[in-house]
């Protein structure tokens, strides 16, 4: 859900500042990458060491199709920006899904940590579009 409200603001965003449909594109591709990077990871949990089959089979597809988005949007997307974005909703949305799915702690410490993974994705995309800077 997370990488979800990220990407519509992002495309409402580029939208409303004027950007073109290939933009639109790069951020509904990039949000395709993370949804299928966290079920080949949700998946990974849940194949116990791929000793389950059918998890296992999906850790490979998901991680398959995710790859293929990320190569998608890196055609009109500087790397590092995707791939931060790419890593660290990824990231975060793992650790949603843990604490809600696998019952894994939700600390203090753990929830500050999650809020920073965030902002820095959402600082790095500001840098992006930052004029002027080196």
């Amino acid at each position: 859900t997370v990488t979800c409200l990220v990407s519509a603001l992002s495309i409402v965003m580029d939208v409303w500042i004027g950007n073109d449909m290939g933009t639109i594109m790069h951020w509904l591709y990039l949000s395709l990458a993370i949804l299928f990077e966290v079920g080949g990871t949700v998946s990974l949990k849940m194949s116990n060491g791929f000793s389950v089959l059918g998890p296992s089979v999906v850790v490979v597809v998901s991680y398959g199709i995710s790859i293929l988005f990320l190569a998608l949007v890196l055609k009109t997307m500087d790397v590092g920006t995707a791939y931060a974005v790419w890593a660290g909703l990824g990231t975060a949305l793992v650790v949603i899904v843990g604490i809600f799915y696998f019952d894994e702690p939700a600390t203090i410490l753990r929830l500050v940590f999650l809020g920073m993974i965030i902002a820095g994705v959402v600082g790095l995309h500001l840098a992006e579009r930052s004029p002027g800077t080196a």
